[in-house]
């Protein structure tokens, strides 16, 4: 099955090789080198700054963390240039206004929507 990938997850595999942050669900929070990622979120890291939920602060080597644990994850900053959102900016520039955002009945045209026609004809005119 094919499925094409949202921009958090596109964002997660560029930021490899960077330093990133994972806060996880239970308050924890680690800070290191990104080795790898999945599309699930799983992630590897290496040389972290692990913070505990008492605000304890050691070192590990090497951490593998489950996607689903995951409540938000840091990327730097340098990433908001990245090409992608290069594209999706000039995908938005390239449409014209007219019609976004509303639906069919703009194409249709103004007053042509609900309530003209139907079974019952026109719908009664209050005075």
């Amino acid at each position: 099955m094919s499925r094409s990938l949202g921009i958090p997850v596109k964002l997660l595999h560029e930021s490899s090789g960077h330093i990133v942050t994972v806060e996880m669900k239970s308050g924890e929070l680690y800070r290191g080198n990104l080795l790898e990622c999945e599309d699930n979120w799983n992630c590897q890291l290496e040389d972290i700054t692990y913070t505990a939920k008492d605000g304890n602060v050691s070192q590990l080597e090497h951490v593998f963390i489950r996607g689903s644990k995951v409540r938000f994850i840091v990327i730097p900053d340098m990433l908001k240039n990245a090409p992608m959102f290069r594209r999706a900016n000039e995908k938005i520039k390239g449409k014209s206004s007219i019609g976004v955002g509303r639906g069919r009945s703009a194409m249709r045209g103004r007053g042509t929507g609900r309530g003209t026609g139907g079974r019952g004809g026109a719908p009664p005119v209050r005075r």
